[in-house]
């Protein structure tokens, strides 16, 4: 009875924190620091409500540096940008509910991951279970919207965190492959060259973030996978 009643407890905690969108992590990566890029977006959807007919691009600087062209790769589908650079996967789970709720989207192409493992070092069981919360946080609201993963992609910069990466987006790979309101889209793969290694040219200085170039490459992969 004792060990019942210690599990229910434990039960009521994590739904209180669930409902108030927070999540506790074995990493300290402090999500407010982004409160201004999620005041802008919220400026920006009083200002013009969302026809609830897009694609919601959401995620780190991956996503905020393909804002300008976004539009115009994508045309004729409907998007909003909603990247902002340096965000985890706990900043798109504590900010979901005033960013991607509210704009009640066609679906949700999510790009996570890079800066969760390579730059704070979060272990893949924690990452892919913050992705549950994610989609479980998604689907109680929006039960009929899709989620896409963008995997994790493969950089110089970080190339030494690849194989955790490449871990966790098999891991990912796996839950999309059992829920037909998810879907992996394997961004990583044509980033790769002959030899296995992240193709140089399609980088700018710092190796890390991508050029024009490797837009084309998300372009085209990403094209594919939602007009499909």
């Amino acid at each position: 009875m004792k060990k019942f009643a210690l599990v229910l407890v434990a039960a009521c905690l994590a739904t209180a924190a669930f409902a108030d969108n927070t999540t506790s992590s074995t990493v300290n990566i402090d999500p407010h620091r982004f409160e201004a890029a999620i005041q802008a977006f919220e400026e920006t959807d009083r200002l013009a409500e969302p026809s609830g007919n897009a694609f919601l691009f959401y995620g780190s600087s991956s996503i905020f540096y393909w804002h300008d062209m976004l539009a115009e790769d994508l045309a004729p589908l409907e998007v909003l940008p909603r990247g902002f650079g340096g965000s985890t996967i706990i900043g798109a789970l504590h900010y979901a509910r005033r960013v991607v709720i509210p704009s009640n989207p066609k679906a949700v192409v999510l790009y996570e991951g890079d800066n969760d493992i390579a730059k704070y070092g979060m272990p893949v069981d924690e990452f892919v279970g913050l992705f549950r919360q994610f989609v479980t946080l998604i689907h109680q609201e929006l039960p009929d919207t899709r989620i896409y993963f963008l995997s994790i992609k493969p950089s110089p910069s970080r190339w030494q965190a690849w194989p955790i990466m490449r871990e966790a987006n098999r891991r990912v790979e796996a839950i999309c492959d059992n829920d037909d309101l998810l879907q992996y889209i394997d961004v990583a793969s044509p980033m790769l060259d002959a030899d296995g290694l992240p193709i140089e040219g399609i980088f700018v200085q710092d190796k890390l973030h991508m050029n024009r170039d490797g837009y084309l490459i998300w372009k085209n992969v990403v094209r594919a996978s939602l007009i499909d």
